[in-house]
């Protein structure tokens, strides 16, 4: 019976001892997780201006200079830049709140700044602004292409025999005298649905079909810009 106890305790000892483990075992060293990037607030050029400053190399081209305020939590910047009258699109990068970028003379752009941290993929994109890089003799500027607001880009919509166009038109003259709208089912829309002096037109719409439309707009010096062509679907 004793040497049964005693092998009892010796069991009980040896399940102690493992249970308690080792004292000198270190624990793993784990990251603290990355803030993610804060949305930039662009500076210049301004939204919706003339562009008059630059380092003018021809008269085509000339260098600006792009400034934003710095985001929190933020290791670099993506530049995106669109020419509007081409849709040709770039990127730049820095990791400072400015960039020198080589543009054309005479040509609207869009841009926007996407903020980035090292150790995630998060992202935080600002606002898009929209300006014309001054031109040599330009005294009037052409409208910027319109941006379609309803219905969305690629938008499905159901059960509506009508659907209400929308978009937005701006011109740095402030000189817009009227839209004129192609709509039509063909990717590229040559029927005119109608011209307009307004912001919105009405659509007549069949199931079934995919709709595609783009915005003329005209100034008062009969200068025009033609936005991209925007599309939906009736379901």
């Amino acid at each position: 019976m004793k040497k049964l106890k005693n092998l009892y305790l010796l069991l009980c000892f040896t399940i102690l001892s493992c249970a308690g483990g080792d004292s000198n075992v270190e624990t793993p060293n784990i990251p603290e997780p990355v803030a993610s990037p804060l949305q930039s607030t662009l500076v210049f050029p301004e939204n919706n201006k003339e562009c008059t400053e630059g380092d003018i190399q021809s008269d085509t081209r000339s260098i600006v200079n792009f400034q934003w305020n710095n985001s929190e939590n933020t290791d670099s910047y993506e530049i995106n830049l669109k020419n509007l009258n081409n849709s040709n699109s770039s990127k730049a990068n820095s990791t400072s709140n400015s960039i020198l970028i080589t543009l054309e003379r005479g040509v609207p752009y869009e841009w926007f700044v996407v903020s980035k941290a090292n150790g995630t993929n998060i992202t935080a994109s600002s606002t898009t602004w929209k300006f014309y890089n001054q031109g040599p003799g330009i005294e009037n500027y052409a409208p910027f292409p319109a941006e379609a607001v309803n219905p969305k880009r690629g938008a499905n919509l159901s059960n509506v025999a009508n659907v209400t166009l929308e978009w937005i038109g701006s011109d740095i003259d402030n000189d817009i005298i009227d839209y004129k709208i192609l709509f039509d089912t063909n990717e590229s829309p040559t029927t005119v649905l109608g011209t307009t002096t307004e912001q919105t037109i009405e659509a007549s719409v069949a199931a079934s079909s995919t709709y595609y439309w783009r915005v003329i707009t005209t100034d008062f010096n009969t200068n025009s810009s033609t936005s991209e062509i925007f599309s939906f679907k009736i379901n």
